[in-house]
């Protein structure tokens, strides 16, 4: 089933946007992470397709080059949050399944803590409950998984991701297509922007999220070397409404290209809930 691409204007912004699957199918809105972006769904769309389900996949702020400011604290994730409910404000999607991976996991909680009512459901992908990554911070070994963090934000970072044709993303999974986007001048550094407005200062406060009370799934895979078992257990904890943790035996961080018929299957699973 082909897809449709769409500028979609939200503010002073326009993102790149692909809508597709049956004309009277629930609504699922994808949300990528770093630093690929919505292709990162491309393998994981024709199966939602095929189980009736209407998908929108957004290039999010700085992955969509109509929506790429200079500003880092234009990254904060309050406006990552209001861009995704800006685009279904543009489309009069009143209400849709949620799914979100690594950063868009992130938005993703946020989304689902924030504006209930937008949501029937929420599949987050690797990343749990931020309040469950701060627990898993002050114990475990997560807070050595999330080392790498400090490369991302500092100044000239760029250079060394890029250096020898991306070695640093390619040693970590990403492919050469994928890699092909963050070459375009200024695309790489919004894309690392979202971890330096986030994940500098007062993270506690500018990370905190409330508890979730919509039905949610967390699907992570056990190969992940960023984000680890102790924040997918504790996720339990901040969610509310009923909860499956579906445990991906085998697979990298790469859940969407590397997993897409276990991740399709779920998403169409949280999708029979509404």
């Amino acid at each position: 089933m082909e897809t449709e691409h769409r500028a979609v204007t939200v503010g002073e912004y326009t993102f790149d946007v692909e809508i597709g699957g049956p004309e009277r199918g629930n609504w699922v809105l994808l949300l990528h992470g770093f630093p690929v972006g919505g292709i990162c769904y491309r393998d994981v769309v024709p199966r939602l397709h095929e189980s009736g389900l209407r998908t929108i996949v957004v290039d999010q702020r700085g992955y969509s080059p109509g929506a790429r400011p200079l500003e880092v604290e234009a990254y904060a994730i309050e406006h990552l949050v209001a861009d995704a409910i800006g685009v279904l404000d543009a489309l009069s999607v009143p209400y849709a399944l949620l799914v979100g991976h690594d950063w868009g996991g992130l938005v993703g909680w946020q989304l689902a803590a924030r504006y209930p009512d937008r949501f029937t459901g929420y599949v987050a992908v690797s990343t749990g409950h931020p309040s469950a990554t701060r627990d898993s911070l002050a114990s475990g070994d997560q807070r050595q998984r999330s080392s790498y963090i400090k490369t991302f934000v500092q100044q000239g970072a760029e250079d060394n991701i890029l250096a020898d044709d991306g070695k640093m993303l390619r040693n970590f999974g990403v492919t050469t297509d994928e890699l092909a986007p963050l070459k375009v001048p200024g695309a790489l550094t919004a894309a690392l922007n979202w971890y330096r407005a986030n994940m500098t200062g007062d993270i506690k406060t500018k990370m905190a999220c409330p508890p979730v009370e919509i039905p949610t799934t967390l699907v992570w895979s056990d190969q992940d070397p960023a984000l680890g078992r102790e924040q997918a257990d504790l996720t339990s904890r901040y969610v509310y409404g009923e909860y499956r943790l579906c445990v991906l035996s085998g697979v990298d961080h790469w859940v969407p290209q590397h997993a897409a018929p276990a991740l399709a299957s779920e998403i169409a699973l949280r999708s029979a809930v509404f």
